[in-house]
Order: C-alpha cells, then sequence, then structure tokens
C-alpha cells in the first residue's frame, strides 16, 4: 500500500507578499511612532537649552542658582523644561520598556522589571513637574542668612 505524500507548494517569488497579521494601528506602532516624534522634539529642545544655557551671554559660568531662579520665573521657560522632562522620560522609559521586552525572558521577570520602570518614570515625572511649578528661590518666613542674595 502506497501513501500519497503531501505537496508543498511554494509561492512565486514575483508573487505578491500578503500579510498574515494584525492590521493597522496598534500599541507597537504606536510606539515607535512616539520614538521617532519625540526625538526630533527632544533634539530641538535640548540643542535650544545647550544654546541658551551655554552659548549665550558668559556661558558655564553664569549659570547659578540666580539663573536658574530667573529662568524659571518665566512661564516659558517652565513649559519648555517640562516638556523635556516629559518627553525624555517617556522616550528613555519607552525605549527600557523595549529591552524589557526583548530581554526579560519569563513573563514574571517581565512584569516585575517594567512595573519598577513606570512607577520610577511616574515619581520622576510627578516630582520633577512639582520642582518646575513650586520652585519660589525667595520663600516668605525663610531665615535671612540662607537665602540667596537675589532675595534680599
Amino acid at each position: 500500500m502506497t501513501s500519497a505524500s503531501p505537496t508543498t507548494t511554494i509561492p512565486e517569488p514575483t508573487g505578491r507578499y500578503r500579510r498574515t497579521g494584525q492590521r493597522g494601528v496598534n500599541a507597537e506602532m504606536l510606539s515607535w511612532l512616539f520614538m521617532r516624534g519625540s526625538g526630533l522634539l527632544l533634539v530641538i529642545l535640548v540643542f535650544g537649552h545647550l544654546f541658551v544655557n551655554l552659548w549665550l551671554g558668559e556661558g558655564v559660568k553664569r549659570i547659578d542658582f540666580a539663573f536658574v531662579a530667573g529662568k524659571w520665573s518665566s512661564p516659558f521657560w517652565q513649559v519648555w523644561d517640562l516638556l523635556m522632562l516629559w518627553l525624555g522620560l517617556l522616550h528613555g522609559g519607552n525605549g527600557v520598556r523595549t529591552i524589557i521586552n526583548d530581554y526579560a525572558h519569563g513573563p514574571r521577570l517581565r512584569l516585575v522589571l517594567k512595573g519598577l520602570l513606570y512607577l520610577a518614570v511616574i515619581i520622576t515625572v510627578v516630582l520633577g513637574t512639582l520642582v518646575i511649578f513650586t520652585f519660589d528661590p525667595c520663600p516668605s518666613g525663610g531665615d535671612p542668612s540662607l537665602l540667596p542674595s537675589i532675595c534680599r
């Protein structure tokens, strides 16, 4: 008795490739697009930050507490630094998330590492945002000997 062997067909090399997976927008594609957009915006923000802080005026010699206090008295620079903080942390966190997905073997380890990553990003974003918007170089009721010279 002979059995018929199954035949395998190989598609024509000039034939059109057909996708078998999900089509359209998904989380990983949005993540990929965010990385490109945030990376471009971060380059502009960081080089603008470096240009204003280091290139203009006296350079690094003029950066001190009074410089930061004067800069953060302007809502423009508060928003600029806030965008750098948020985009930098979200961009970096998304990159580390991708590394965890690639190299952490096992769902439990992956879950723990991502949980720690998300917690660290959230805490840092919240604390950084609070520092930017609640920064007061001359708090009322502060000890005058501890206040900077710009407050006298």
